[in-house]
């Protein structure tokens, strides 16, 4: 099976035999290879009954939550790991998720699409419209993303609330870097991932 390439960069900063929960787990990909390959025990979390099935097929315990509802069932630092990959933007307050993802996470990971990518600037120079990427595939009229942000967007969001970055990853959508990417990455930058504690 082949798995979404941010979930195999995150995957590799979590240590084996820890505790993990996966919000928005989606089909539970992220949580069968830590169980494979890292020894992990874990849940997921997600609203979407298709998901929560798909989860169950893969073996993965997963729970229906709506995450905008908050994580107050979780004792403090119940996880070693909280991690929210790729769904930042459709949360409806970010901040107040992220601090209870800290409050019950060692460490929380959190991947978004960076809305401030080239492709998106220019389509909304040129065509004067809300961009359509890859990563951001919907209209401006049907789309689930209501916080969207740049890499820029997310740093000062960090600093603001005292949140310690101990590692990130800026890459293209294969979590490919290079010297664009690393040299302007809120520009060249398409997929933003950071470790935080």
């Amino acid at each position: 099976m082949a798995f979404r390439k941010d979930l195999l960069l995150i995957s590799s900063w979590i240590k084996p035999n820890t505790k993990v929960l996966d919000l928005g787990c989606g089909n539970g990909e992220l949580l069968k290879i830590l169980k494979q390959d890292k020894n992990i025990s874990g849940y997921g979390i997600d609203n979407d009954i298709k998901n929560i099935k798909l989860s169950l097929r893969n073996n993965v315990n997963v729970l229906q939550m709506d995450l905008d509802k908050g994580l107050n069932g979780f004792e403090l630092e119940s996880f070693d790991y909280v991690v929210l990959a790729q769904s930042l933007q459709v949360i409806k307050n970010p901040k107040e998720l992220l601090n209870q993802m800290l409050r019950i996470g060692k460490e929380i990971i959190i991947s978004f699409p960076n809305m401030g990518h080239w492709s998106s600037r220019i389509q909304l120079l040129t065509c004067g419209v809300m961009p359509v990427t890859g990563n951001l595939p919907y209209a401006w009229h049907d789309t689930p993303n209501i916080h969207l942000c740049t890499i820029k967007d997310f740093l000062k969001f960090c600093k603001d609330n005292n949140f310690e970055i101990l590692e990130h990853s800026i890459t293209d959508n294969n979590q490919k870097t290079n010297l664009l990417t690393k040299m302007i990455p809120n520009l060249f930058g398409k997929i933003a991932t950071f470790r935080i504690k």
